[in-house]
């Protein structure tokens, strides 16, 4: 069943079909998340977007462009939430990392992939997430950040720069 009548029919209030549509996307949406967020603030940040969801899927006047509307629900729970730790930390003038490292990496490549793409500027890690691990097209990446797809190929072309810069830095080569 496509994305589009499962959207139908839980707008029409079928509990199955909403959880069809949560046990589809709940990997996903907890996976960009998890790359723009350490795992303790993505659980929490997950949670606020499935119930933004809930709220705001009656309202979804496209049932077709579901995922697109889903990342940028996602899009901005991440924001807010970097925007207020921003806001706290400034307050108490406390230095803390904005990203942490899953110690857990076992595999060294994907360690340095992770650490790198950590340390690109949000707007270059997000592209990278929607484009390549989410697999969202560059029209897709415009809606779900708000910008015009050249605006999209801009950031992409950058955090690639940046992602193979920051790879050689630290000695990787593919």
């Amino acid at each position: 069943m496509t994305d589009e009548l499962l959207v139908v029919r839980a707008q029409l209030g079928d509990r199955s079909a909403w959880a069809e549509l949560v046990t589809r996307w709940r990997v996903p949406v907890w996976t960009y998340v998890r790359r723009m967020l350490d795992a303790e603030r993505a659980d929490e940040v997950t949670q606020e977007i499935w119930l933004a969801v809930v709220r705001g899927l009656p309202r979804l006047r496209e049932p077709g462009r579901f995922a697109p509307w889903l990342f940028t629900i996602a899009r901005r729970s991440v924001t807010d939430r970097l925007r207020s730790e921003y806001a706290r930390e400034k307050e108490s003038f406390t230095a803390d990392e904005a990203m942490v490292e899953d110690p857990v990496e076992a595999m060294a490549d994907r360690a340095e992939l992770v650490a790198a793409l950590a340390g690109l500027p949000v707007l270059e890690r997000e592209i990278l997430v929607l484009f390549y691990l989410e697999d969202l097209s560059v029209e897709e990446c415009a809606q779900v950040c708000a910008v015009p797809t050249g605006t999209v190929k801009s950031r992409l072309n950058r955090a690639r720069r940046l992602l193979r810069e920051r790879l050689e830095e630290r000695g990787y080569r593919p």
